[in-house]
């Protein structure tokens, strides 16, 4: 058994992959429009996984948009998406900086939490042993549900 993708769908797909290739920094790696099914599924890696992804050897996330609208609750019901990243306190200065929300801040330099527009819970982990601990994520109180 290989893990291949894991399918998310999204209501707005502009605002999607601007949170999730230009502020998380997923790479896409293929598009697929079907007029007749009227959905468009775009499939993304993490940016080291880019070439083995085109080789359809790492895992991937795939966006599905619904061209006609519909209303999907909750998103924590899911579960989440997690990504092993180099820099958690990096990242989260980023996405904050980007104006996303960090639901649970990397207080321990290991884990944090943020949320993609449709609600979806996404972790991010530490690559290797945890950071020290650093302002202002040590004192950084947890925001809404992650």
């Amino acid at each position: 058994m290989e893990y291949l993708h894991t399918m998310v769908r999204v209501k707005d797909l502009e605002e999607s992959l601007d949170f999730y290739c230009r502020k998380l920094g997923l790479v896409e790696i293929s598009r697929m429009e079907n007029e007749g099914g009227r959905f468009t599924l775009v499939f993304l890696a993490a940016p080291q996984d880019v070439e083995a992804a085109r080789e359809k050897r790492a895992p991937l996330v795939e966006l599905t948009y619904n061209w006609d609208p519909e209303d999907y609750g909750g998103g924590r019901n899911f579960g989440h998406l997690a990504y092993r990243v180099d820099d958690i306190y990096g990242l989260c200065q980023r996405l904050h900086n980007a104006g996303v929300t960090i639901n649970r801040p990397p207080r321990d330099g290991h884990m944090a939490f943020v949320r993609s527009p449709d609600g979806i819970s996404i972790e991010l982990l530490q690559k290797g042993d945890a950071l020290a601990a650093k302002e202002p994520w040590a004192s950084m109180p947890n925001t809404g549900e992650w």
